[in-house]
């Protein structure tokens, strides 16, 4: 395993889901993790069962608002020394987004660009100094299989996200930040468990993947560890599917 110790990391989105799994993978690996959230009591619950101020601390964070953002990343500033890598997870997703791009309203596609999109930009914008003043760092931004197929709204916003991780790349190459994107597939997080019936989770798993088993948080968690580490020293600009082979291509 990677190891993170001395490293701080600010994860977006960290409360529930696969952002917990990555905050808890970090600071398995001995990072100090920053679970940010819109649900700042739930952010501060996770973090006090990842294990308390030493581990992790939860702090407010909605990604939408360059002004919250900027507030949050003080905060991490403030208390834990700086930002060595930060993990843009935070997202609107599943089936309020997931129609057909001409059926969503327009105020709906405005609140999911500005989470799903903008949110990338003003996490990344705001960890630039603290990362460059701590020698260079990593970002990883959680994309999604969807950004692959072009099928719905959702998919297009994970689309500019798999953009924004080559634009993001170049951009802050000069400063020795990295950066490099994950785009899960069908993963068995407690959200999915409720919305998908058993019998479309067997066809996926049977039918579509090459992997014959549901994808788990621990999946995706890994693969953004390993990003973030030194291990992935020569990897930038890169978004990697971790789908079970549920997409394969040349």
């Amino acid at each position: 395993m990677a190891d993170f110790t001395g490293k701080v990391a600010m994860v977006t989105g960290a409360a529930t889901g696969i952002g917990e799994a990555i905050a808890r993978s970090l600071a398995t690996a001995g990072a100090t993790v920053a679970i940010a959230d819109i649900d700042a009591a739930a952010a501060r619950s996770t973090a006090a069962a990842i294990g308390g101020t030493e581990k992790a601390v939860g702090i407010a964070c909605d990604v939408a608002d360059p002004v919250s953002v900027e507030a949050a990343v003080a905060e991490v500033r403030a208390g834990l020394g700086g930002i060595d890598v930060l993990v843009n997870n935070a997202g609107l997703h599943l089936t309020g987004y997931v129609r057909p791009v001409s059926e969503l309203p327009v105020e709906d596609w405005r609140r999911l660009l500005d989470v799903n999109v903008l949110g990338v930009v003003h996490c990344a914008k705001a960890c630039r100094e603290t990362m460059r003043a701590r020698g260079g760092g990593a970002i990883v931004n959680i994309a999604s299989m969807a950004a692959y197929k072009g099928e719905n709204a959702y998919g297009i916003s994970k689309l500019a996200v798999r953009g924004l991780t080559v634009a993001l790349a170049r951009d802050f190459a000069a400063d020795g930040i990295r950066v490099c994107g994950v785009a899960p597939g069908f993963v068995a997080s407690e959200a999915a468990m409720r919305l998908f019936p058993e019998e479309r989770r067997d066809h996926y798993v049977n039918e579509v993947q090459l992997v014959r088993r549901l994808g788990q948080v621990d999946d995706v968690a890994r693969a953004v560890r390993f990003l973030l580490s030194e291990d992935a020293s020569f990897i930038t600009a890169e978004t990697i599917l971790v789908s079970g082979g549920a997409l394969t291509r040349i």
